[in-house]
């Protein structure tokens, strides 16, 4: 017996043909994602055109990837899915640190650094020291805690993006928290930047009337054994974009003030000129 497909027929025939898919997990994603898209094309009357302009901009989004771009996540992250997908997973109980997207920048492994070492090798941004504990939900230290940090120079470039100006790991350290569950390192303070629009992400941009850029920001990873890690910024308290961060991933908990400084004593303690930028904070974990 044939089939007749009809706008309505075709959707039921394709869920019907997951029937032999043996993850459950699978199944329940595979026959939303096809209902919801069906669903989708019927309620906009998607046209032949309008479909393959729509898969010339994906294959020109994978084809834009290479090992240290990522333009599916950047695509993920400004439609507000990657924050979605966060938020969904990654309620956390009350005075954890709250967590936020990765971005497309987590592409090469941090080099380990001691506690203490600048992770800006170019210079040219306003000195300023990161410092802070891990700790558990209960208050208690974590020691030996691992902190992952990444950030843009203080042009809002990373170095993946810039190869032949930024050494490999400019920006980037892994930190081993001390005894007492505290970690610190020199950086420069952040700016603004624009996410990468010379791509198939930056046209959506331009012919949707958006801005590209995100608020001033540094990357932690945070974990310790016996807990959740949790993946989040801090953001640079009074800076551009708080308010319109270009994908989505600003949460009031993670604006943190980089109070000015002059404390020479404290300066020489940390091996930084005086006066300088100081951002204090803790990143307090869940246990698993």
């Amino acid at each position: 017996m044939t089939t007749d497909a009809t706008d309505r027929t075709v959707t039921d025939e394709a869920v019907t043909s997951l029937a032999g898919t043996t993850d459950p997990r699978l199944h329940e994603l595979l026959t939303g994602l096809i209902r919801h898209l069906h669903a989708f094309a019927r309620e906009t009357r998607l046209t032949q055109g309008e479909w393959e302009r729509a898969i010339g901009f994906l294959t020109a989004t994978g084809q834009t990837c290479t090992d240290t771009r990522q333009e599916f996540i950047l695509l993920s992250d400004v439609l507000g899915l990657s924050m979605l997908v966060e938020t969904i997973n990654g309620d956390r109980a009350p005075g954890a640190t709250e967590s936020t997207v990765l971005g497309p920048f987590h592409m090469t492994e941090s080099p380990a650094r001691r506690l203490g070492a600048d992770i800006d090798l170019v210079g040219g941004g306003e000195p300023c020291v990161v410092s802070g504990r891990v700790l558990s939900r209960d208050g208690t230290p974590l020691p030996g805690a691992a902190v992952d940090v990444w950030q843009a120079d203080g042009n809002g470039f990373y170095d993946v993006q810039q190869p032949e100006v930024q050494p490999p790991g400019n920006g980037r350290g892994l930190f081993t928290a001390d005894a007492e569950g505290r970690f610190w390192f020199r950086t420069c303070v952040p700016s603004p930047y624009p996410i990468p629009t010379d791509g198939p992400v930056g046209d959506l941009l331009q012919a949707t009337g958006r801005h590209p850029y995100r608020p001033a920001h540094i990357h932690f990873i945070a974990s310790a054994e016996g807990h959740a890690p949790v993946t989040t910024h801090i953001f640079v308290a009074g800076t551009d974009y708080l308010d319109s961060d270009a994908v989505f991933a600003v949460k009031e908990s993670l604006v943190q003030d980089f109070t000015e400084t002059d404390d020479p004593s404290l300066a020489r303690e940390f091996g930084i000129p005086n006066p300088f930028r100081h951002a204090r904070f803790d990143l307090v974990l869940e246990r698993s």
